[in-house]
């Protein structure tokens, strides 16, 4: 039975999207309808965590918006809807979940790995 599923699962895995990270800068392009329209939005942030497996996996990705309000959102890997991710740094971190860049104030400072 759970073979069965995961061979399921397995034709809606994207094999497009790149390879990241905790604390990886990316711009994520997210299809948006507005009525009978259509058109493309980036959200530009920092990858705080990447939670679940096969379908159900997913990453948050926050960044400081306009008066250095917090936004957070969280995308599933399978959605339709993500159009691309592009990784912009990678960022080097010792944690699997970086919750605590939400309580640091200011721009958020974390390293880049070098490759």
């Amino acid at each position: 039975m759970d073979q069965y599923i995961r061979s399921l699962e397995n034709e809606h895995l994207r094999d497009d999207l790149p390879k990241m990270g905790p604390g990886d800068t990316v711009r994520v392009s997210v299809r948006i309808k507005e009525g009978n329209k259509e058109r493309i939005q980036a959200f530009e942030g920092i990858v705080m965590g990447i939670r679940g497996s096969g379908t159900g996996k997913s990453f948050t990705v926050r960044r400081v918006g306009a008066a250095g309000v917090g936004v957070e959102r969280i995308f599933p890997f399978t959605s339709p809807s993500l159009e691309k991710i592009e990784v912009l740094r990678r960022g080097k971190v010792r944690r699997a979940k970086i919750y605590y860049i939400r309580d640091v104030k200011g721009k958020v400072k974390i390293k880049e790995k070098r490759d």
